[in-house]
């Protein structure tokens, strides 16, 4: 939702990775942004409007996006995409900082500022492990940000990193950033930091959604 400088750049992004998408906007004239090549679909209208999100794909929608200029028409667009349509990935970007935070009470991962959004919108859009945030210059090691499967939540920082053969470098809890130690517990919300081998990825990532190994 919302065809602006984020929203088409980020559907841009998403098509070049081989995703097909839907933008929503109030404005028809926004689409004019997309460029020719754009090969998904457009609807005008209301964001949070379930019959407009409908219209959109939101019932077979793998990720949801609300990336207008209105922090009340993005969060109301993703608690519904979120809430009524089971949408698994949802993401809205804020501008007020202030609210973000409690947003993310809310079980709802928020975003701020234009060229930054976009990128971190990929992230956690994109399926865990096809995106890397950082790799080193050897393509050796590589740092992954995703959100804690419930699987791991009440885990102890210790028995993940054994598992999932990785390194939590931080992790990111109700906006905030903390240091992890090996009698952390991980919980629900948080966005981990996580550094491993390239080469163990798909293992560690594997392991990271099945959960703890059973005692």
């Amino acid at each position: 939702m919302g065809c602006g400088r984020v929203g088409a750049t980020l559907t841009r992004s998403l098509e070049d990775r081989g995703h097909t998408t839907a933008v929503i906007d109030s404005n028809p004239d926004a689409f004019r942004r997309l460029g020719p090549s754009f090969g998904g679909i457009t609807v005008t209208g209301m964001g949070f409007d379930r019959t407009v999100l409908q219209n959109a794909g939101i019932e077979r929608a793998d990720a949801f996006a609300a990336v207008s200029s209105g922090d009340n028409s993005n969060i109301i667009a993703a608690r519904v995409a979120r809430e009524q349509f089971k949408v698994e990935n949802v993401v809205a970007r804020i501008y007020d900082p202030g609210r973000a935070e409690v947003y993310e009470r809310l079980g709802i991962p928020t975003v701020a500022t234009v060229p930054w959004a976009a990128d971190q919108v990929l992230r956690r859009l994109v399926p865990a492990g096809s995106e890397p945030a950082w790799r080193d210059q050897s393509g050796e090691v590589r740092l992954d940000t995703v959100y804690a499967p419930f699987a791991w939540v009440g885990k102890r920082i210790s028995v993940f990193e054994s598992d999932t053969k990785s390194r939590v470098a931080f992790l990111t809890r109700l906006g905030s950033g903390l240091i992890a130690h090996g009698d952390t517990v991980i919980q629900e919300g948080d966005f981990l930091s996580i550094f491993m081998r390239e080469d163990c990825a798909d293992v560690t990532h594997e392991r990271l959604e099945r959960g703890p190994e059973a005692n």
